[in-house]
């Protein structure tokens, strides 16, 4: 009887925490939260003030009152207090802070982190009210996701580049034969967008402003039309407003050197990749999933790199946490996926 109420009245909850942004969904809802890693504070008492998408809109703007923190980097737990209150903000905006039992939660994490590392998501969860707590890695759950065959004794590859690190993986039979995690990702183009504007252009650009020129104007190959914008900063030596014109080209000179890396673990992993399943590979292509599959041309260039097809999945902001309600879903089909 206990079992059949828990089962009725419980809430199983699947959550893409990300550097970038945080994603959540429930078993019979696809997405309900999609909102930034972001949590305003205090800066005396600590004190939660704001977390999400109106926190985000503090970066860079806050008085000396208000601190703004992004409490994940590179994929995992910079700031444990800070993400332990950040998900139980979520939680409690996706199905109440009124419930019988404890949510159980499946969690997807990069694939590259250490064991500390996956204990401080676990705890961080337990201690925001989760009851259980699994953890599926995010190339594997991207693969779900995305529909392909992971059980089947043939080759799926996977890039996901989120905010954090991009994950790249040769899955098959369940299991990811090849791994390899660069922490070189949305935020390093992001930063690598910032530098650009300072050393080239003498003007400084907050780190929302950045991103925004990123999404804007961001490229991996030359388009057809070349696009501008004016981008307004502060200048460097004098401290001053300044207003400048940034083309494509600029942006794409910005991101050069994080697409390469990006590539290289490409290709690394094709290099490790035993030969039956390379050819598997070779014959079917790679997933491209995470919100640096957005950026225009970059399936395009890294099938030139890598001489493979690339494809880039219809949604791939929400490939990984659809994977993880997947898995959370069912259980015990994927229970080998889960690694604790």
């Amino acid at each position: 009887m206990f079992g059949f109420l828990r089962r009725f009245f419980a809430h199983d909850i699947a959550m893409d925490l990300g550097t970038a942004n945080t994603l959540l969904s429930t078993a019979d809802e696809d997405l309900l939260i999609n909102e930034p890693s972001v949590v305003a504070l205090d800066a005396d008492s600590g004190a939660v003030l704001a977390v999400g998408a109106q926190a985000k809109a503090y970066l860079g703007r806050t008085p000396r009152k208000i601190r703004a923190v992004r409490p994940m980097k590179d994929g995992v737990i910079a700031d444990f207090d800070v993400t332990r209150e950040m998900i139980a903000y979520f939680v409690s905006k996706a199905i109440g802070r009124s419930r019988l039992f404890k949510p159980s939660m499946v969690i997807s994490i990069p694939s590259g982190i250490t064991q500390v590392e996956k204990k401080a998501v676990i705890d961080a969860a337990l201690l925001a009210g989760a009851g259980e707590v699994r953890l599926i890695e995010e190339p594997m759950a991207a693969a779900l996701g995305a529909g392909l065959p992971v059980q089947e004794a043939v080759a799926s590859m996977v890039l996901d580049i989120g905010g954090g690190t991009s994950e790249v993986a040769v899955i098959s039979l369940s299991a990811m034969s090849v791994t390899r995690s660069l922490r070189i990702a949305g935020d390093a183009m992001n930063d690598a967008v910032g530098r650009y504007m300072r050393d080239v252009f003498g003007i400084v650009i907050g780190e929302n402003s950045a991103e925004r020129l990123k999404i804007e104007l961001g490229a991996a190959v030359p388009l057809d039309e070349e696009r501008s914008a004016q981008v307004m900063g502060k200048d460097v030596v004098l401290g001053t407003p300044k207003t400048v014109t940034v083309k494509e080209a600029h942006v794409r000179e910005a991101l050069r050197d994080s697409l390469q890396a990006i590539a290289g673990a490409v290709l690394r992993a094709l290099e490790a990749t035993p030969p039956e399943l390379a050819a598997d590979i070779y014959e079917r292509g790679m997933l491209l999933a995470g919100g640096g599959g957005l950026l225009r041309g970059l399936d395009q260039y890294l099938s030139t790199a890598a001489r493979i097809k690339v494809a880039v999945d219809g949604d791939p902001l929400t490939t990984v946490l659809r994977g993880s309600a997947a898995a959370m879903r069912n259980r015990a089909l994927y229970e080998d996926m889960f690694i604790n």
